[in-house]
């Protein structure tokens, strides 16, 4: 059974036993806690203090006197917060400020990071050095609050108003270091509750140790089991994020690799429409084409690998402060082998298509209409789609041509069309 009462006429013999008597306004009775139910963590009786004593009813028979023989003694006072604790945690839970729905989500790569605690305690020291370690890349701003103590409730849920007030931070951790109920009381104020679910910021609890659980825990998007474990939910896996760079090194390597075998096969097959009937317009333009894309791909591929390059140099930089060095280094040499095997892999292509189709156009040069241009003839045609002018019904009053003669090319505007 229970009993709670006050500790008077407290004394300890040589032999370790506590005997005492526990009373209240009405009534006492006498106590015996005996030296093999004590342990390291138990409170010590004092007299003066109230308490609660777990006890059983037991009889000193030479004396037949009734008495409890206690089994362990807790403070009273900590039995009044934990039932505090309990009825405010229903009453929060029953309004909804613990519903899952009203969780955010973290970001994934917070720039700034506010951090809610006192300025002198081992959780700030412990946030900062993991911080630094993981992500140093990331802005660290401290609210500095008391975080025991009855002005605690209020500093942090002024400190909780202000960071949304000036919303600069993309998360918040709010913590502490462990101790005990009483000292982790300013986390349990309905007060800090309330301006936790308020906050439009995400916030991280990471208060005490991992066995402690307070209202702002039940209330914040995300519990921490202690401080440093915030620092790290909040900062991001270094290999997950290699692992995300060699997959976009491997996606770019098949993109370029499809894409070249696009255009090899729209070029094979224009080639076997084009040789039957010797088209050498057609082939003329499609050489232009063809350069022109050449050129495109050669730029969009220089221009991809610089930005690649250039995002890879980035997020080196950011790993090296806590990657392995040699697997960067590996990575990086990886690339540059991937590099050079493509750039040679695209430019002998690129070499042998040009070769046959500069093959292709002597051989249908030889039998081609353009020839007549050397007698005086000529070809117009539109001058942004490249179609041959056969009628004036293809004219626009505007319109670019192009005319091409046999040394040279001309552009002119449609003023009429008859």
């Amino acid at each position: 059974m229970l009993v709670i009462g006050e500790i008077s006429n407290l004394s300890q013999p040589s032999s370790g036993h506590y005997y005492f008597s526990l009373k209240d306004e009405f009534a006492q009775v006498r106590c015996a806690l005996f030296k093999n139910q004590l342990r390291k963590d138990s409170l010590r009786p004092e007299n003066g203090k109230q308490v609660i004593a777990k006890a059983q009813v037991g009889l000193y028979e030479p004396r037949g006197d009734f008495q409890l023989i206690v089994e362990s003694v807790e403070d009273a006072g900590l039995g009044v917060l934990q039932k505090a604790f309990e009825q405010l945690k229903q009453k929060l839970s029953a309004e909804g400020l613990f519903a899952a729905e009203h969780k955010q989500a973290l970001p994934t790569l917070p720039q700034t990071i506010g951090v809610i605690t006192s300025p002198s305690g081992a959780a700030i020291r412990d946030i900062v050095t993991v911080l630094k370690r993981r992500y140093p890349l990331a802005n660290i701003i401290i609210y500095p609050v008391a975080v025991q103590g009855e002005q605690a409730k209020y500093d942090i849920s002024n400190a909780l108003n202000r960071a949304n007030a000036n919303p600069l931070c993309d998360v918040l951790i709010l913590g502490r270091g462990g101790g005990s109920l009483e000292d982790l009381w300013a986390f349990n104020e309905e007060l800090v509750a309330r301006a936790i679910f308020a906050s439009r910021i995400p916030i991280i609890s990471a208060v005490g140790h991992e066995t402690d659980f307070t209202i702002a825990d039940f209330v914040a998007d995300i519990r921490a089991p202690t401080p440093s474990a915030a620092a790290e939910y909040v900062s991001p896996d270094q290999q997950q994020w290699l692992l995300h760079y060699q997959r976009l090194e491997a996606r770019l390597y098949q993109l370029l690799k499809q894409r070249l075998y696009r255009y090899h096969e729209h070029i094979h097959h224009l080639h076997k429409r084009l040789a039957p009937q010797h088209p050498g317009q057609k082939l003329a333009r499609n050489m232009q084409r063809i350069d022109e894309l050449e050129l495109r791909l050669n730029h969009v591929m220089h221009s991809r690998l610089q930005t690649r390059r250039a995002k890879l140099a980035t997020q080196q930089a950011k790993l090296n402060q806590h990657a392995p060095s040699v697997i960067i280094q590996q990575q990086i040499q990886h690339f540059a082998l991937l590099q050079i095997k493509l750039a040679n892999t695209v430019m002998q292509r690129l070499q042998d298509y040009d070769k046959r189709l500069t093959q292709a156009a002597a051989t249908l040069h030889a039998v081609s209409p353009l020839a007549t241009l050397s007698r005086g003839y000529s070809l117009t045609s539109l001058a942004d789609t490249g179609e041959l002018l056969h009628s004036t019904e293809q004219l626009r009053i505007g319109q670019l041509l192009e005319t091409r003669l046999s040394q040279g090319r001309c552009i002119s505007e449609v003023k009429s069309a008859c």
